[in-house]
């Protein structure tokens, strides 16, 4: 398996990548690997799929209608 350096790592982000590495129990080399991973492959938002699952899960819900103006009365007013 390939090795790799790291040279002229600023001490903000060491101290990071350490803090990181130890809220996940894992070694300095291991939280470096996961976060590559986690940047280099993981895939692109797809915002209209997401969107489509929201929806979709939303229509399941038993959510009254909202009329502005019954809002605004309940606004005006406040709650009881």
């Amino acid at each position: 398996m390939p090795a790799l350096t790291i040279k002229n790592i600023p001490d903000s982000l060491y101290e990071q990548l350490k803090a990181n590495a130890a809220a996940h129990h894992r070694s300095l080399n291991g939280e470096l690997i996961a976060t590559l991973e986690q940047a280099l492959l993981s895939r692109p938002l797809d915002a209209e799929g997401q969107l489509a699952e929201i929806r979709a899960l939303r229509g399941q819900l038993a959510l009254p209608v909202l009329d502005p103006d019954a809002i605004q009365t309940a606004i005006d007013t406040g709650r009881p």
